[in-house]
C-alpha cells in the first residue's frame, strides 16, 4: 500500500471534519488541498465526497440522545414528525438543484481561483448579516415550522457553489429568518446528515468502478475516521465558541483565505489548476 496515498488521505480526513460544520466551505478547502497534495483526479473527488460519511458519524454520535428519541417518537410524537419532516422540506431544493444542475458547477467552478472568490463574496455576506439587527423569533429547532424549513434549504442550496459553505449558507440563512444562533448552528448540523448521505451515496454508486482494490477501501477508511474524530472537535468547538461570540472572525478568515489563494495563484507562487 502506498504510504504517500494514506498520509494524503489522513491529511483531507482532518481538513474535512475541520470544515465541514464551521462556516467555512469544506468542499472549497477539500479542492484547495487537494490541489496542493496532487490529489485531484476522478477518484480523489469520489474520495473526497466519500469520507463525509465520517463528519456525518460525528453529528450522529454527538447528537445520538436527539436522534434515538426523534425515531422513538416518529410513529406517535407530532415533535418527532415535524422534525423530520422539516429536514426532509429543507433537503429538497439542494438535493433538486444538485441533480438539474450540479455538473455544470463542477465543471466551471471547482477550480481553486472560482472557490476563492466564493470565500470573499460569502464572507462579505457573514459581515452584512451579523451587523443586521437580530431579531430572535425561533429558538430551538423543535420550534421550526415548515415554511422556515423551505427558507433554510433554499440557504442551503447556494452550497452548490463551492467555496459559499453548505453549513455557512444555512446558519447565516437561519440567522436571517429570525432563529437563535444555537438553533440555526444546530439545525444545520441535522441537515447534513440526509445531505452528506445522499451526496456520499450518490457519488459512490456513480462512480464504484473507480475503487478496483483494497488499497482504495483503505484510503477511504483512513480519512473517514480521521473526519470523525477532527469533525467531533470542530462541532463541540463551535458549539462552545457560538454561545459568547459571533461568526465575524470566521468572515476575515475567510477573506484573508481567498486573498491568499488568488495572490498565489495570479503572482505564479503556487501551480494551481486554474483553466
Amino acid at each position: 500500500m502506498d504510504i504517500t496515498l494514506l498520509i494524503k488521505s489522513l491529511i483531507l480526513g482532518v481538513v474535512e471534519g475541520l470544515t465541514e460544520f464551521l462556516p467555512i466551505s469544506s468542499t472549497g478547502h477539500l479542492i484547495l488541498a487537494g490541489d496542493l497534495l496532487d490529489f485531484n483526479d476522478d477518484k480523489a473527488k469520489l474520495f473526497t465526497i466519500v469520507i463525509q460519511v465520517g463528519a456525518i458519524l460525528a453529528i450522529c454520535w454527538e447528537y445520538r440522545a436527539k436522534i434515538v428519541s426523534v425515531f422513538a417518537g416518529l410513529a406517535t410524537e407530532r415533535t418527532s414528525q415535524k422534525f423530520v419532516l422539516n429536514l426532509a422540506i429543507a433537503f429538497m431544493p439542494l438535493a433538486v438543484l444538485g441533480l438539474l444542475f450540479g455538473k455544470q458547477i463542477e465543471a466551471v467552478l471547482f477550480r481553486p481561483v472560482p472557490v476563492a472568490l466564493a470565500f470573499i463574496v460569502g464572507a462579505l455576506v457573514i459581515i452584512w448579516a451579523e451587523k443586521r439587527e437580530h431579531k430572535v423569533r425561533v429558538e430551538s429547532v423543535d420550534e421550526l415550522r415548515p415554511l422556515d424549513a423551505l427558507k433554510l434549504g433554499l440557504a442551503q442550496a447556494f452550497a452548490l457553489i463551492p467555496g459559499t459553505s453548505r453549513s455557512g449558507a444555512t446558519i447565516i440563512g437561519g440567522l436571517l429568518f429570525g432563529l437563535s444562533r444555537k438553533a440555526a448552528t444546530e439545525f444545520s448540523f441535522f441537515l447534513a446528515i440526509p445531505t452528506l448521505t445522499a451526496a456520499s451515496a450518490y457519488k459512490l454508486y456513480k462512480f464504484r468502478d473507480l475503487l478496483k482494490t483494497d488499497g482504495d477501501v483503505a484510503l477511504i477508511g483512513v480519512g473517514m475516521i480521521a473526519a470523525f474524530f477532527s469533525a467531533l472537535l470542530a462541532v463541540k468547538g463551535l458549539l462552545r465558541y457560538i454561545s459568547h461570540h459571533d461568526f465575524i472572525i470566521f468572515a476575515w478568515y475567510r477573506i484573508v483565505f481567498g486573498i491568499v489563494v488568488i495572490a498565489t495563484a495570479y503572482g505564479g507562487w503556487v501551480n494551481w489548476t486554474v483553466d
